[in-house]
């Protein structure tokens, strides 16, 4: 039995800390909310993120970061990805080397540029850091119904512990070493699902939908290998899984927001609907400076940019990409002559 403490008390961290609880560990809930952790202590429910997953009643819930730090193996940062430097530098002062810190939230500093992963390890050296990610919404992972995700880490015997840790029979992890791209994966495909649910909100079909996924994966892929990844973690859950699962999902926060702001809402007002963060929309900027940065054609996610930033209208930045050029789809195919 381990030791664990959830970082962060939304949906996802509350479903993992089920996950947890129900493979034998001892299980510490944070929040920095009063309320939400009086409400979990009151109802063991999240009656707001996650309705009709109960808790069990030997979980601890708190809003003191050191009691929920100290002590424990495993620390799972579950918090929005706006807010995991700002969390990781208060957590630091509590943390002892070798203490395993899993990231599980998605998305890339807009200022900096680095992933979730890379901020943790600059604000808390001490810590090893592991990420996990896969086609996973907290809704279905609450319920119980098979899951597969993948845990990452630089170090084989770290991302081998984190897996160890939530593997249960409707829980299934593999591993891998290839941090970046399960974290480049993880958090471009939520700008891709927000132009997924545009179209939805403008009433486009199956055809589009298939585009959008497919050509999505191409960019994701051609950022991710340029930037140091492998191909096989793209093609994998964390790359085409994750986008599949993300861009059809009715869970998915990305895709309804992205479905209001087709139907006519601003991006503002999309966010205040769907009362969750909405990852991709602080992903966005982020991916398109990345793609100016290394210099590669990225122009779903240009358009995405412009829709939520620029005030382009959803069904005209469908028609850029549809009028674009004329282009062979794999260029490194040869012809014959």
């Amino acid at each position: 039995m381990a030791k664990a403490a959830v970082i962060g008390a939304g949906s996802w961290g509350t479903a993992l800390s089920l996950v947890l609880h129900t493979n034998g560990h001892k299980v510490t809930v944070w929040s920095v909310m009063e309320d939400e952790i009086r409400m979990l202590k009151e109802r063991h429910e999240h009656v707001e993120k996650l309705p009709g997953v109960k808790l069990p009643s030997d979980m601890t819930f708190t809003t003191e970061l050191a009691a929920a730090v100290e002590g424990k193996d495993y620390l799972i940062l579950a918090v929005p990805s706006v807010f995991t430097r700002s969390v990781a530098k208060n957590m630091a002062p509590y943390v002892k080397r070798g203490q395993v810190i899993v990231c599980v939230a998605k998305g890339i500093e807009e200022d900096t540029l680095l992933t979730l992963s890379e901020v943790v390890a600059q604000e808390i050296p001490a810590a090893e850091v592991a990420v996990m990610c896969g086609p996973s919404h907290a809704e279905e992972v609450g319920a119980g119904l098979p899951t597969t995700v993948v845990a990452g880490a630089k170090k084989k015997s770290v991302a081998f512990g984190v897996q160890d840790l939530f593997m249960n029979e409707v829980f299934r992890v593999y591993s891998s070493p290839d941090v970046l791209g399960m974290e480049l994966g993880g958090s471009l495909k939520n700008v891709i699902a927000l132009a997924a649910g545009m179209a939805d909100g403008l009433g486009f079909g199956d055809n589009t939908k298939a585009a959008l996924i497919t050509r999505g994966i191409s960019e994701i892929g051609r950022l991710a290998l340029k930037m140091g990844a492998k191909y096989e973690t793209l093609s994998g859950l964390t790359g085409i899984g994750d986008l599949i699962v993300t861009c059809e999902s009715r869970h998915s926060r990305n895709r309804r927001a992205g479905m209001l702001i087709g139907q006519g809402c601003s991006m503002q007002q999309a966010m205040d609907e769907v009362k969750m963060v909405v990852e991709g929309v602080y992903s966005a900027k982020a991916a398109a400076a990345l793609a100016e940065k290394y210099g590669v054609d990225m122009p779903i996610i240009g358009e995405v940019n412009h829709v939520l930033f620029e005030g382009k209208s959803a069904k005209e930045a469908v028609l850029e990409l549809m009028l674009r050029d004329k282009r062979a789809e794999h260029g490194s195919l040869e012809w014959e002559e």
